[in-house]
């Protein structure tokens, strides 16, 4: 019997718990969707009745009682429970009238007795409405029929009498109860179930909010499709507790505090809005507002003003939402010192947020990666703000529909072929990696105003008397012309390549043959991996950061920007540009400093290309005890090239043994920087070439003697083994730019003598002219 027992509990428990996931998933749908399901079963129901023959109207209307039960059943269980016992209570009546023949108005009495008791089971908290109803019927049904022989009206009365003290008893019970849980278990309903707020609720002008009505709003948003999903759930977890609480089971705290990450411009600040709403709605807020902060908030100026001044923040946010917006600026350490205002601002946070969780609701925002770093600075913030809610980034549609309603509202209409412009426009701010960079849905609201100050200068200017429909049609010339100014601020954005143009480019350039390949070979990697993306099919990750080794001026920073140029025509970056570094850009002069300074660096690269060479430098094993400010930095560099890997491409170069000793000091610079492109020494030929390739950009020429004379030297200086000493292309820039001069100086002292150069001596170098500037480079 005993293990009898426990099985059939496990069955009732097993039982409850798949009812509670039924609702919370009916509860996650839309009203919308909810409500067109229940007309799809309606017709359908027809549908069934008219090919089985069946009555149409009796099955519409037993469809429709079992639709409105199940809907009761589903939002409000007990309530339903309740229902079952009054229609079991009804079926007494054929008993009554047998025990109270007409004209006797028992029966009817008794009947009506059911409603003041159900009403009055339902006020009574705490206990389950459904079996106070029972308890208080079963008796006095009883006690009626037994005094049926005495009088009807009699037993009227102890059928009244039966009942009340049923429900007396059961609200001493409810107290009891109530005084057993905790405030914790006690969850406020108020207009959620359609009944009026108390008066001292509506005192200032409190507005009523319903949930559907809060998430109605946040369904109107654009986009933000998980974030929707996840507020849904939310509020629907809420329900569920609520509920289970109602029902006489144990109700957990709902989520209180949250951490809001995404790029801004994403909508963080109104959905915040719209959670308050929700907890407002469900009587787990005062009120339905919001308190928004930054850290010159809560910061004082001295330390315990910091304190005082977080708290009259709080304070003043009670009751409803405090929205700490960019929070990981409460944790300032560029200065390499501890911020111990920000570290008492965040401590006082953490007590207010623990102590007055029941008043109110905190949430934080801010970049992802920033806001990572900063839970992890303290314990206490990862526990409480464990719910993080992640705001993607707009796509193109999505901020072409942003700025159609941007224009609605302010009265405006956009030509035709101005949208179509406009959503190219977007696409290729996403291709750049820009998107969050320009701020979302706040880059679309500056487009909206300067486009519209654009077309007022385009018609004020044109003359006339300009019609209503120029006045508020916005044209394709004045959304291009916003879209200029608003993006002039990125370096570059204009002057991205193709990728076919980067590649010629690199064609060009002579020798490098293994390069070259290995650079197509690299284009061809990204662009497949990001069609492969646009179709939704798995994409490996790319390498984003390279090692370049090689000897000195084997065009090992022409190849990065190159490189640099790929990345952006690919969208992979959002600039071509690069940012070329050496040692004394990262270390700095005592510990602390240097992560500062590597940081700097890494932060004015973000979006392009970090360059750095002669990269081993910076671990220089001639200091004894180690180098302790070259480690720091590369442990700085390395965690950046993780973090920010989809903003920034980092290339290392030097030469080659240099590199490899330097790659094997760090385990992690192996793994991350695996990706190796090695430059070989240029040839005769290929020196010779690029002499000729640097004159002709200059509208120079060498004369076939000349030309003679540098395959000389070069084949000289490759048998030798020289040419890496002398720096490769560098040694031919140099022989050409010495030469040119050479030239110069020669036909300068002609003219002094009174004669004169024609245009063809003015553009050529002779072999007197290379043989003088190969004397002067070797120093004779």
């Amino acid at each position: 019997m005993r293990e009898s027992g426990r099985t059939q509990a496990a069955g009732r428990t097993a039982a409850r718990d798949l009812f509670e996931q039924v609702r919370l998933r009916y509860f996650q749908l839309p009203p919308a969707v909810r409500r067109v399901m229940h007309v799809v079963v309606l017709i359908a129901s027809v549908g069934v009745a008219a090919a089985l023959g069946w009555d149409l109207f009796k099955t519409f209307l037993i469809t429709l009682l079992v639709l409105a039960f199940l809907a009761l059943t589903l939002r409000f269980p007990r309530a339903a429970a309740t229902v079952l016992v009054l229609a079991g209570w009804c079926a007494l009546l054929p008993v009554f009238y047998a025990l109270f023949p007409p004209p006797s108005m028992a029966p009817t009495l008794l009947m009506l007795l059911a409603v003041p008791v159900a009403a009055a089971a339902h006020l009574i908290r705490w206990v389950t409405p459904w079996l106070t109803v029972l308890m208080a019927l079963v008796p006095a049904g009883a006690l009626a029929a037994a005094v049926s022989p005495v009088s009807g009206v009699v037993a009227v009365w102890v059928a009244y009498a039966a009942a009340t003290a049923v429900l007396v008893h059961r609200f001493i019970a409810a107290r009891r109860a109530r005084g057993a849980l905790t405030a914790e278990e006690q969850v406020r309903v108020r207009a959620r179930e359609g009944r009026p707020e108390p008066p001292a609720e509506k005192a200032g002008g409190l507005p009523d909010i319903s949930v559907e009505d809060a998430l109605a709003e946040l369904e109107n948003m654009i986009g933000l499709v998980p974030v929707k999903e996840q507020v849904r759930s939310i509020a629907a977890s809420i329900e569920a507790s609520r509920l289970r609480a109602e029902a006489g089971y144990k109700a957990g705290r709902p989520t209180r505090h949250f951490v809001f990450l995404g790029p801004p411009g994403t909508g963080k600040t109104s959905v915040a809005r719209t959670v308050a709403k929700i907890f407002y709605a469900f009587g787990l807020l005062d009120t339905p507002y919001v308190v928004e902060a930054q850290r010159v908030d809560l910061v004082g100026e001295f330390l315990g003003a910091t304190a005082i001044k977080t708290n009259e923040l709080v304070d003043r946010a009670l009751g409803g939402v405090l929205f700490i917006d960019e929070a990981y600026g409460l944790i300032n350490s560029s200065d390499g010192q501890p911020d111990r205002f920000g570290a008492e601002a965040v401590q006082t946070l953490l007590k207010r947020a623990e102590d007055d969780r029941d008043r109110l609701i905190i949430i934080l925002a801010g970049y992802e990666q920033e806001m990572t770093s900063f839970l992890s600075t303290n314990p206490g913030l990862a526990s409480r703000f464990a719910t993080r809610v992640r705001f993607p980034s707009y796509s193109p549609g999505e901020l072409a529909e942003i700025t159609e309603v941007l224009q609605r509202h302010r009265g405006d209409t956009m030509a035709p072929d101005a949208r179509a412009a406009l959503l190219g426009l977007f696409e290729d701010v996403q291709r750049r990696g820009l998107v969050d960079e320009l701020g979302n849905a706040r880059f679309v609201r500056s487009l909206v105003e300067a486009a519209a100050t654009a077309r007022d200068v385009r018609v004020v200017g044109a003359g006339g008397t300009p019609t209503t429909e120029d006045l508020v049609t916005t044209t394709t010339a004045d959304v291009t012309k916003a879209f200029d100014e608003l993006t002039a601020r990125f370096r570059g954005y204009e002057d991205t390549p193709t990728i076919e143009e980067a590649l010629a480019d690199l064609d060009r350039m002579a020798g490098l043959e293994p390069v070259k390949r290995q650079v197509h070979a690299i284009a061809a990697q990204l662009q497949v991996a990001r069609m492969r993306q646009e179709r939704g099919l798995p994409t490996p990750p790319q390498m984003r950061h390279f090692v370049f080794a090689g000897p000195p001026g084997t065009g090992k920073t022409t190849v990065a920007r190159v490189i640099g140029r790929i990345f952006a025509a690919l969208g992979l970056l959002a600039r071509p540009d690069v940012i070329e570094a050496q040692r004394a850009d990262l270390v700095g002069q005592h510990l602390g400093a240097t992560a500062i300074k590597t940081n700097e660096l890494v932060d004015r690269a973000l979006g392009g290309v970090l360059f750095i060479d002669e990269a081993y430098s910076l671990v220089n094993t001639g200091y004894s005890g180690g180098d302790a400010f070259g480690a720091e930095a590369v442990q700085t560099l390395l965690k950046r090239a993780e973090d920010d890997r989809d903003r920034l491409v980092v290339v290392l170069a030097g030469y080659q043994r240099e590199m490899d000793a330097f790659l094997a000091t760090n385990p992690g610079l192996a793994s991350r920087f695996s990706q190796r492109v090695a430059f070989p020494s240029y040839s005769a030929q290929e020196l010779s070439e690029i002499a000729v390739l640097l004159a002709d950009k200059s509208g120079d020429r060498f004369d076939e003697a000349a030309l003679r004379d540098l395959d000389e030297v070069f084949a000289w200086v490759c048998d030798e083994r020289l040419i890496d000493g002398l720096g490769n292309g560098r040694f031919a820039r140099s022989l050409f730019e010495r030469a040119a001069m050479r030239r110069d100086v020669r036909l300068a002292a002609l003219a002094g003598g009174g004669g004169s150069a024609s245009s063809a001596e003015l553009t050529t170098i002779t072999s007197d002219d290379v043989r003088m500037a190969v004397d002067e480079l070797s120093g004779r």
